[in-house]
């Protein structure tokens, strides 16, 4: 069960990161979110956070 939690909260980080990208850049219509740059900028800076997660999750699981 080791490296699970990382794995998931670095999963849901990378896709939440991803929608507040796309939100941020104006590529969907209709939400607070839409064309607001701080959302095109934070969403990447998540990303790589739940990039850097599945690294951590996936270094716990292999040992």
């Amino acid at each position: 069960m080791r490296g699970w939690f990382r794995l998931t909260l670095g999963l849901l980080a990378v896709v939440l990161g991803a929608l507040w990208t796309v939100l941020g850049l104006g590529f969907v219509e209709g939400s607070a979110l839409s064309d607001q740059r701080i959302w095109a900028m934070a969403g990447p800076v998540l990303v790589l956070f739940g990039l850097a997660g599945l690294w951590w999750g996936m270094r716990a699981r292999r040992r």
